[in-house]
């Protein structure tokens, strides 16, 4: 009888391992850990280990409700080395309550309504003669350019580039893509 539970219990976890590993295929590695597309944005960018400061960022704005809404959204992630290199106190001065208005800005600056994949964005690179732009949150665009034949460049209205560092992190309202630069409105 032991013998049949365990043979049977192992017949099940045997049977369920397709669907694990189909299910784990889709998990990228943002900050040391797991983004699982189930998950919101928010849900996933807060256990990011590189991403810290944005996520303060997106709580002190008030955005965490609307990063969590149905989307979709293609979001624009700087990490935590990329607010390390704006100007000493930025960072802090943008925190302040009195500042929420201009914290604001930039973050839906960084926010693109729809869901666009690397794929979508070089296409549409291919389709624009080597320049694409989409429209922001912000409503102001983000230009897109590839840099060699796969990175892709994100230009901000200032003329700063960001590179993506990590593409295609799917989230149940959107995608994620990890850039290295803070971009900012014009």
């Amino acid at each position: 009888m032991r013998r049949e539970i365990l043979l049977l219990a192992m017949g099940a976890v045997l049977a369920a391992a397709p669907g694990v590993w189909a299910a784990s295929e889709n998990v990228v590695m943002v900050g040391g850990q797991p983004m699982y597309p189930a998950k919101t944005i928010v849900m996933n960018a807060v256990n990011s280990a590189d991403h810290t400061m944005l996520v303060a960022a997106v709580k002190a704005a008030g955005l965490v409700d609307a990063l969590n809404s149905k989307g979709p959204f293609t979001v624009f992630a700087p990490t935590d080395e990329a607010f390390k290199d704006l100007p000493a106190g930025t960072v802090e001065m943008l925190l302040k309550p009195e500042n929420k208005a201009t914290l604001t800005k930039i973050l839906t600056y960084h926010v693109v309504p729809g869901d666009y994949t690397s794929t979508d964005i070089r296409r549409m690179i291919s389709q624009g003669n080597g320049q694409a732009t989409l429209k922001t949150l912000e409503g102001g665009t983000l230009t897109f350019m590839m840099n060699g034949s796969q990175n892709i460049l994100v230009k901000d209205e200032k003329g700063n580039v960001a590179d993506i560092s990590i593409y295609d992190v799917k989230q149940s309202n959107g995608v994620i893509h990890v850039i290295d630069r803070v971009l900012m409105p014009g």
